[in-house]
């Protein structure tokens, strides 16, 4: 059996303290989908709101000086970049073979829609040297390659068919993790966050054009 989901990366959440969290190893990815325990989703909300704590200084973009307070300054990129990001992306595991395809540095949940250009018979590098993943769907079956820097390296396949299915059921987790977390900013944040911080997530999640 071939599964995909869409994970973000979480770090730091040892040393967190403006919400509750599930204390993970740097560098977990965590899946996100509707069934996430409070804990799990004050990690993934970690996550996404770290890829985006930059002060004005450290990003390309005019931004207004980061608020003194704590929260408000953690959510300040979050809240005011136009394009936000989330480390993470999709991956695709084969329970059959125990071949994992994880996403690498070039890679980002928002991305998670320019998989259809696989669907349609194209491909996508999600990284570099030492670990260069390649989403190939320009044969008769889509070929996601661990590595491409490694000759030996271990690969899923599987057909363009089940690719497009497989992110019907992306988009499904996406959409059930937004439901969660807009429930979850009601409750967690003061009112002035709680609005724009899940329309940031729902311009993370749902970016460019619809599937198929």
């Amino acid at each position: 059996m071939i599964v995909m989901k869409p994970v973000v990366e979480v770090n730091g959440s040892a040393q967190f303290g403006l919400w509750p969290v599930e204390v993970l190893p740097d560098r977990t990815l965590l899946p996100l989908h509707g069934g996430l325990t409070p804990a799990e989703l004050g990690s993934a909300m970690l996550a996404i709101v770290s890829t985006n704590d930059n002060d004005p200084e450290e990003w390309p973009y005019p931004m207004p000086p980061r608020p003194a307070d704590p929260l408000a300054g953690f959510l300040h990129g979050l809240l005011t970049i136009d394009s936000p990001e989330a480390y993470g992306g999709l991956r695709v595991t084969d329970t059959a073979t125990g071949v994992v395809f994880d996403p690498a540095c070039c890679d980002g949940v928002e991305d998670w829609r320019d998989w259809q250009r696989v669907v349609d018979g194209g491909e996508l590098w999600y990284g570099h040297e030492p670990l260069s993943p390649h989403a190939d769907g320009t044969g008769p079956l889509v070929r996601l390659t661990v590595n491409a820097e490694d000759p030996a390296s271990p690969a899923i396949e599987l057909t363009h068919a089940a690719l497009a299915r497989l992110l019907g059921e992306v988009e499904q987790d996406l959409s059930d993790f937004l439901a969660l977390a807009d429930r979850w900013a009601q409750r967690q944040l003061p009112e002035p966050f709680a609005v724009p911080v899940t329309d940031a997530l729902a311009r993370i999640l749902s970016p460019g054009h619809p599937l198929g």
